[in-house]
């Protein structure tokens, strides 16, 4: 697997008043309210919203063709009226961009990249190509509730270096039961943050765009995926040497992650977790609050972290902006 890096190239932190366009590199959107919610979503928080000329384009499953969705990317990165690009949704499609993309364009202008699902391809390949610092962020179509809020405006517009915890609500129970976060296997490591979604990442093994893993902290989740098939994605990464020297491992939101219909026996999510994790010797983290879940943290690709497994947390070692 790749280890070099390059040095870390960090955009300045995002501003009330900064013009923040919507992209769209993957997954058609198919109803006119996503678009009205995301532009209203960013105009509380305090931006200027500009859509990228091919947002609204569509072809087939994808938000218009490669070309397409490449013309927006390298649009809204050339132009210095723009200071940050969200994508929209997620969906697929945005592995096609990723040969077309212009890196010394992105480097030249470095600039605030936010999303996550089938952002994780983008987000991962411009960290990888420029060392540009990205962010694994809410869409602009997810639910921006309170927590979600103050993580983005920690991290992303405070230059804040925070120590990312779950909330914890027990309502009227006596303990909580939602959004509990789980020690796999305790203790503390340092190391830049890297991952995404996990059906993703694996697509992008044995390419260029996968992100170095030596001394990383990878974070995964997922969604709408058999255990089987999670199974077989881990079997993907440790089969190809990325989970051979991790530093430790964060396991975000597996939703909707379960048997598959008519099967006769299955292991469970924590059983495929403790079969490939729990031999890697490193500290490893489950529930933590990211991914297809309505509570997210914004973590900064490629960011150096430190994760304490037993604790629950995960601590930016510096600010992910200027």
């Amino acid at each position: 697997m790749p280890t070099d890096r390059l040095p870390l190239l960090k955009p300045r932190r995002l501003r009330p008043g900064d013009t923040i366009a919507l992209v769209n590199p993957s997954g058609a959107v198919y109803e006119r309210a996503p678009y009205e919610v995301a532009s209203e979503t960013l105009a509380a928080l305090g931006f200027q919203v500009r859509e990228a000329p091919n947002l609204r384009a569509r072809r087939g499953m994808h938000a218009g063709s490669a070309e397409e969705r490449v013309a927006d990317l390298h649009a809204m990165f050339a132009d210095p009226g723009v200071h940050g690009l969200l994508a929209l949704t997620g969906g697929s499609g945005g592995n096609r961009v990723l040969p077309r993309l212009d890196w010394e364009l992105v480097a030249r202008n470095p600039k605030f990249v936010g999303g996550f699902s089938d952002l994780t391809a983008l987000i991962n390949a411009l960290h990888r190509k420029t060392g540009l610092v990205t962010f694994h962020a809410p869409l602009g179509v997810s639910e921006w509730n309170a927590f979600s809020v103050e993580q983005f405006r920690a991290v992303a517009m405070e230059g804040a270096a925070p120590v990312l915890a779950n909330p914890r609500e027990a309502g009227d129970l006596l303990v909580p039961r939602a959004g509990r976060p789980r020690t796999v296997a305790a203790g503390r490591a340092r190391g830049p943050l890297v991952g995404g979604n996990l059906a993703v990442l694996t697509s992008l093994a044995g390419t260029p765009y996968f992100p170095g893993t030596e001394g990383a902290i990878l974070f995964l989740e997922d969604v709408n995926e058999y255990v089987y098939r999670v199974d077989r994605m881990f079997s993907t990464l440790a089969l190809s040497g990325a989970l051979d020297r991790v530093a430790g491992i964060v396991l975000g939101g597996f939703t909707n992650c379960g048997p598959s219909e008519g099967s006769y026996g299955s292991l469970t999510l924590d059983e495929v977790f403790d079969d490939w994790l729990l031999p890697l010797g490193v500290p490893v983290l489950a529930g933590a609050s990211f991914g297809h879940i309505a509570k997210k943290w914004t973590l900064p690709v490629g960011l150096p972290a430190e994760l304490d497994a037993g604790a629950g947390t995960l601590t930016l070692l510096e600010p992910a902006v200027l």
